[in-house]
């Protein structure tokens, strides 16, 4: 198994380096390459205990700093044939890399099929130096049908914030600066019957060597878009959703919901409903919202007793959140034509907690940004006391 993972990846990447040079010889246009360079810096004020953890004192703000790389490479080898590989790469240091031992561990952690495409290139005291190719696929597309195998992001969401029909890669609302979002390692089938209507079927295998299958139609009937899904989830459950997208007037209205039930069920292994509603509104004057709940069945199941265990650690669509019900509201707003301000809060009733998230973007040129970004978590977890956990980012972003 190990030699056929590593077939495959070497197999991705000789489809993308035969015979480049002469293919970019002959039409520069078959080849595109983009991307970004950003510097951000984060300023933590961590619990007391963690503080401790990484061997700071109470009270100690905890700060680190990145440059992240990424380069989005397309190579159109046809008409019908493409290929794609995106990497993102981290040189990392400060407080975390220094104090905290699996931190490094957990930056280099790959959660896919394809073993190598994540790694700590160097690691020491001081810093870290991290590559990962979060894209490597081959499309093949041909009249109305579709073939995509490689690491890739299937994306059925339909809602902003929590999609429980995002069965392949879930992601984390919090995590902002991974605008593009995890992928899997998949083989992705659709069909396009007509302009407004798509049949999939994909199949994913994760690290665990785990298979989650699921077929998938989408359409378009009275204004509304409309989805359903069913499958199987990590070998051992069984998924079944629907999802739709439209508009109430002139607002915008969104929703999901999908049902886990476990292959094998008994009294303490029942079924688990999973749903999100939201809607969103723009003004005359371009002021933005928007509104969305979830309902998480499966909280009770969850065991999460601190913010920053649910904050790091690597999501399913069965933990979306820690809270039963969650609630969420955003409001955005042009200041200037330059400047963009935003305003994001959460409120989850079962720990009578809250996450607030103002920030704001400013653009200096077409591709360069400025931006400041506050995460602010309040909440209490069973008996224990309350937990706070406030956080402040400054990046620069140059695209090309």
């Amino acid at each position: 198994m190990f030699i056929m993972k590593k077939f495959i990846v070497l197999l991705l990447l000789f489809i993308s380096t035969e015979s480049l040079y002469s293919q970019l010889m002959q039409d520069s246009k078959k080849v595109t390459l983009n991307g970004y360079v950003k510097y951000m810096n984060t300023i933590m004020d961590l619990p007391d205990y963690q503080s401790a953890y990484i061997g700071q004192p109470k009270g100690a703000w905890v700060n680190e700093s990145m440059f992240h790389n990424r380069l989005n490479f397309r190579w159109h080898l046809s008409n019908s044939l493409t290929f794609a590989a995106e990497a993102r790469n981290r040189l990392i240091y400060g407080d975390m890399v220094e104090g905290f031992q699996g931190y490094r561990d957990m930056i280099n952690d790959d959660f896919g099929y394809l073993d190598g495409l994540t790694n700590n290139i160097i690691e020491n005291d001081a810093y870290l130096l991290n590559t990962s190719v979060d894209r490597l696929w081959v499309n093949y597309r041909k009249g109305k049908f579709e073939a995509k195998i490689g690491r890739q992001r299937i994306n059925w969401g339909q809602a902003y914030v929590w999609n429980p029909n995002d069965i392949f890669n879930a992601y984390s609302f919090f995590d902002f600066d991974y605008e593009e979002k995890p992928g899997s390692d998949a083989i992705r089938l659709q069909y396009f019957p007509t302009f407004t209507s798509t049949a999939e079927l994909a199949v994913k295998v994760d690290a665990k060597e785990r298979i989650t299958a699921a077929g998938y139609y989408r359409f378009t009937s009275w204004g509304y878009d409309f989805q359903f899904l069913g499958g199987v989830l990590n070998d051992d459950e069984y998924v079944a959703g629907a999802g739709w997208s439209g508009n109430i007037n002139d607002a915008g209205f969104n929703g999901e919901v999908t049902y886990i039930q476990p292959a094998e069920s008994n009294q303490n292994n029942s079924g688990i409903l999973l749903s999100s509603v939201s809607a969103n509104y723009m003004f005359n004057n371009s002021m933005y919202l928007m509104i969305e709940g979830y309902y998480n069945g499966n909280f009770e199941n969850m065991n999460v007793n601190r913010f920053s265990g649910f904050y790091f650690q690597d999501l399913s669509v069965k933990t979306l959140s820690f809270s039963e019900f969650s609630w969420f509201a955003q409001a955005s707003y042009p200041i200037h034509p330059l400047l963009d301000g935003t305003f994001a809060f959460m409120y989850y009733p079962d720990i009578n907690g809250y996450f607030i998230n103002p920030s704001l973007k400013y653009s200096l040129t077409n591709n360069v940004q400025l931006s400041m970004h506050s995460q602010i978590f309040q909440g209490k977890f069973g008996g224990n006391e309350k937990e706070k956990i406030n956080f402040l980012f400054f990046r620069f972003k140059w695209s090309f």
